[in-house]
């Protein structure tokens, strides 16, 4: 990849996992690779995952290979930077689609296997929220990592990155486990106020347009692209429940001091620490207007075609 050339982009890409994220993106990157000379994907997976004998598992491998997409074998957690860094320098793409699964700590480890590498693009895993408002000594310590990682990338000129900025995973939010929406109860527990909002964005949507933001021309180098399928208050969640389902949804609040409260009694719980920091609404929303899909016209999933596909009757309880 050329980067003195401005209209130069990735040809040769590795993806750090097949998961929720990794998947959509591996296939929506093979599908546009195919119309980009000399374009090649990869992904990196745990030889557990790739002989594994569950046929999950054995759906998404044979999927991937089914797309063209090479098979790497490798482990990020057990590896060391300079191994990483050995497997990196292959390519010159990396993007990270692991997720937290593998460890605080491994957001800067691959950054730093990347810089290692010196390889000429990076993409870290930063799909979430806008780590630099939300600034330093969040409820979220891992956000304090993710912004360790944006300082490192920052702090050198020989990487180009860019990071992609989707809000929360749209499912996540109707997760029984997360605790805002109750549908057993048809009720909504608001983080913060009713009046909060939340910028939602789906996996298979993130996968497109990450792919679109891979091969855009002229190269988009250095820079936060922010995506938004939907940004709605928790009060509209409510409301759009209750269109969606025929059925009243009762709205209740979960202030920031309550959540902060919970979690000093269970200072380890992740899903505490994710609440008490979307409860403070600062850095977990933006406006659909000015978003990478807005201005490229790309459709998206909102929150009403959402719940219509997925929670609505006929679909699942």
């Amino acid at each position: 990849m050329n980067l003195s050339d401005p209209n130069a982009t990735s040809q040769n890409i590795l993806v750090l996992g097949a998961g929720e994220l990794g998947l959509p993106v591996l296939s929506n990157l093979a599908r546009r690779a195919k119309d980009v000379t000399g374009a090649k994907i990869s992904v990196l997976l745990r030889a557990s995952a790739v002989e594994s004998t569950e046929p999950g598992k054995q759906r998404d491998v044979a999927e991937i290979r089914n797309l063209g997409i090479e098979i790497v074998v490798g482990d990020l957690v057990k590896s060391s930077i300079d191994e990483l860094a050995v497997v990196f320098a292959r390519y010159d793409t990396v993007i990270g689609c692991a997720g937290y699964a593998a460890g605080i700590n491994t957001p800067m480890k691959l950054a730093r296997a990347a810089l290692q590498a010196r390889i000429p693009r990076y993409f870290p895993w930063q799909f979430g929220v806008d780590f630099d408002v939300i600034g330093r000594g969040s409820p979220q310590d891992i956000f304090d990592a993710q912004l360790d990682v944006r300082e490192l990338l920052r702090s050198q000129h020989q990487t180009e990155w860019v990071i992609i900025s989707t809000g929360m995973f749209m499912s996540y939010l109707f997760e029984s486990e997360f605790g805002v929406v109750d549908l057993k109860n048809s009720a909504v527990h608001a983080l913060g106020s009713r009046d909060t909002a939340v910028t939602l964005t789906t996996p298979e949507d993130i996968g497109a347009l990450t792919a679109a933001v891979v091969f855009a021309q002229p190269r988009i180098r250095n820079d936060i692209v922010f995506l938004a399928g939907d940004t709605v208050t928790y009060s509209e969640v409510a409301d759009k429940l209750q269109a969606a389902l025929g059925r009243p949804f009762s709205k209740s609040e979960w202030t920031e001091q309550y959540l902060l409260d919970e979690l000093a009694r269970d200072p380890q719980n992740m899903m505490r620490k994710y609440r008490a920091a979307f409860s403070q609404g600062r850095g977990v929303a933006w406006d659909k207007t000015g978003t990478f899909n807005q201005l490229n016209a790309i459709p998206v999933t909102d929150v009403s075609s959402w719940i219509r596909a997925n929670l609505a009757p006929g679909q699942r309880d």
